[in-house]
């Protein structure tokens, strides 16, 4: 049996030891109802907060993420750790935590504080596993509404949705319309794509085709290591672009030990294993499988007949928008079909398109284009 590191996720418990967390949990409503049927018990999600809520409770600006990161942004005085936005969040930053009261949640379903499969069923106290139920955006999406509620804060100054999170963020613009006059896409889709869907699909396979699976009822410190490996291989593969290989990898070698059939010797082949390593472990293959769905799943067209019937149901005043050419994941198109609906709907949209080779994951590196855009459009709020 193919044994991976103890696992480096909390599943949905709060961290353990002497350190200090940054990380603070918002019971949600029990029963929780999902859309697709199923609730849950005693739920809750993990969020973490930065800057001061003013006495008006009108400086929120909520960040909704993508499908593996966690509540932690950026780093705090309680939890000094850099975070996955770190170069967007903080004093002076494009996200300036000295105006804005941030808060990040981390996804219903996931494995990083929020209630998931990997959680303990209120039941039995073992985990959840395929026993969760049916998980969509608009779930999460309502999830975040609670944190929201439970923070008193009813209108937000801006909701800002990257990847997954831009799904998330335009179902609670759907749910909870007077809630999210500004909102903020990037690299995100108003439906997923039959490319993003066969991606995904190949994703799940390898995941539930590895023996390790056990059908889902894995040991909690074991994975199925190989399917898990696969699939963020193909994963990093489309957040990232072909231009971007060429540039840096172009067809340079690793250091080949013979002696092993097909041994890695190009370097993207070491990227990626890198990357296949240091994943396998940190998220839990269920909670993969279920958010993975959930994208797959979501259609802003099942709210009102059309997608831009959708967009005619929010009450957006002010949205960016932004893309990049090099996105295979999720195309400019989408982009642009977001910013039309958007601005069909009476929003004033501001559309952008920085020049990144560093495809669907621009958003997360390419600080130097995507930064300026960002604060431009919070800054003027």
């Amino acid at each position: 049996m193919a044994r991976s590191p103890r696992i480096g996720y909390k599943a949905g418990s709060a961290a353990t030891g002497p350190r200090m967390s940054a990380t603070q949990y918002c019971p949600l409503p029990s029963p929780f109802r999902l859309k697709r049927g199923g609730e849950l018990h005693g739920a809750r999600i993990a969020y973490e907060t930065w800057g001061a809520l003013a006495p008006t409770r009108d400086n929120a600006v909520l960040i909704v993420t993508g499908l593996s990161p966690g509540a932690h942004a950026a780093s705090s005085a309680l939890d000094p750790d850099l975070g996955w936005w770190e170069e967007m969040v903080g004093p002076g930053k494009a996200i300036d935590t000295r105006r804005w009261f941030v808060v990040c949640m981390n996804s219903l379903g996931s494995c990083k504080g929020s209630t998931g499969p990997a959680s303990p069923h209120p039941a039995d106290g073992l985990p959840y596993r395929l026993r969760f139920p049916a998980l969509c955006i608009e779930d999460i999406a309502e999830a975040a509404w609670q944190v929201l509620c439970a923070l008193g804060i009813e209108r937000l100054a801006g909701l800002v949705g990257p990847s997954m999170g831009g799904m998330t963020a335009q179902a609670l613009a759907l749910l909870h319309p007077q809630a999210c006059p500004n909102l903020v896409l990037i690299s995100s889709a108003p439906q997923a794509a039959p490319f993003a869907i066969a991606v995904r699909s190949l994703q799940r396979e390898a995941i539930r085709l590895d023996p390790d699976w056990k059908g889902g009822h894995y040991a909690t410190d074991e994975h199925p290591v190989t399917g898990m490996r696969l699939a963020r291989k193909l994963g990093v593969m489309t957040y990232r672009s072909p231009l971007e290989w060429k540039q840096r990898f172009g067809r340079a070698r690793v250091e080949f030990r013979p002696g092993e059939p097909f041994e890695r010797e190009f370097q993207v082949e070491a990227y990626l294993e890198g990357h296949a390593q240091r994943f396998v472990g940190a998220f839990d293959p269920n909670c993969y499988l279920y958010l993975s769905r959930a994208m797959d799943w979501f259609d802003l067209a099942e709210h009102g007949g059309t997608v831009e019937a959708a967009y005619q149901r929010m009450a957006v005043h002010r949205a960016l928008v932004v893309g990049v050419e090099t996105d295979i994941l999720f195309p400019l198109e989408q982009q642009e079909q977001q910013a039309e609906g958007l601005r069909l709907a009476g929003a004033a949209v501001d559309f952008q398109v920085p020049p990144s080779v560093q495809g669907h994951d621009a958003f997360l590196v390419d600080f130097r284009h995507f930064g300026p855009i960002l604060d431009r459009f919070l800054g003027a709020l």
